[in-house]
């Protein structure tokens, strides 16, 4: 196989592709043992079709079953051996194909090189958290408020499944913690986000902004219909949705990227789960702080 790249734009790249001999061959061998069981031909029968006869009448198929089961595999082989990440192939083009040679040239939207700056070591700045009399005091005089009680007592509490007043106030203080600590993790990692989007400028392949922004979009109508907004009504504003949604889901997929790279660089597997790993390395790396 011979391949070259020859680089169109910052995200696009044209590939061209070579191969000859008994990869070819081999797969015009298999696509014409299948057809002779599977095509009609006048005088023959199924499994007895001589080859030169499938040539002469099915050459096209033949030529089209080779294609569609050759390429997909060669791009892949191709894009392993010039090492690029490709995020979609957009046109296969100039296709030549003879009984041991084939050769076409495809073009591609690929990732962008990103330049990072230092990502271990952001400074976060957190308070310790701490539950308040006044926070817990309103917590209970909204149960109070729900329940038309005036005091809250053992009675009360095991009527909402706690075995005493102590337990019920327990649980309260315990939930206003974990709210806290919750809104104070979500706001560190807005930081970090915040920080990783800085100064890091890059072009976005087009094809994973559209996607992204099909996919906001999707939800976004779903969430419309639910609060009884007409089908006809959110198809009219289709337009403005996606207007609206595409500064988002250009953010998503700039930052997405970004913690690809550093996932690349530390050895994070590339996955599902990668965001939230990476996320989870950027705050064990980080230079924690206490706000007095």
């Amino acid at each position: 196989m011979k391949t070259s790249v020859k680089k169109i734009d910052a995200n696009k790249r044209e590939l061209a592709v070579e191969v000859t001999g008994e990869i070819v061959k081999n797969k015009f061998d298999e696509v014409y043992a299948h057809m002779t069981n599977e095509v009609k031909v006048a005088g023959f029968r199924p499994g007895k079709v001589p080859r030169n006869i499938l040539e002469k009448q099915h050459s096209a198929l033949a030529n089209e079953r080779v294609l569609n089961e050759l390429l997909p595999v060669l791009c892949d082989d191709a894009l392993k051996n010039e090492k690029i990440d490709a995020v979609q192939i957009s046109q296969i083009k100039d296709v030549e194909l003879r009984s041991d040679f084939l050769s076409f040239k495809a073009t591609l939207e690929v990732k962008p090189q990103i330049q990072l700056k230092d990502y271990k070591g952001m400074k976060l700045e957190y308070k310790k958290i701490v539950v308040t009399d006044e926070e817990l005091n309103k917590a209970k005089d909204q149960i109070k408020e729900a329940k038309k009680a005036q005091n809250i007592d053992d009675n009360l509490a095991r009527s909402l499944g706690y075995v005493n007043a102590q337990e019920l106030e327990d649980f309260l203080r315990h939930n206003i913690y974990v709210q806290k600590d919750t809104q104070q993790h979500n706001n560190l990692e807005a930081k970090i986000v915040e920080s990783l989007l800085k100064d890091v400028q890059f072009e976005l392949p087009k094809s994973m902004v559209e996607r992204q922004l099909k996919d906001l979009a999707y939800h976004t109508k779903v969430d419309l219909s639910m609060r009884g907004v007409t089908k006809e009504q959110i198809e009219a504003e289709d337009e403005n949705i996606q207007k609206r949604l595409e500064p988002e889901a250009q953010k998503q997929v700039r930052i997405y990227l970004i913690l690809e790279e550093i996932a690349k660089r530390e050895n994070i597997p590339v996955d599902n789960s990668m965001p939230r790993k990476v996320m989870e390395f950027l705050l064990s790396q980080a230079n924690w702080v206490e706000k007095a």
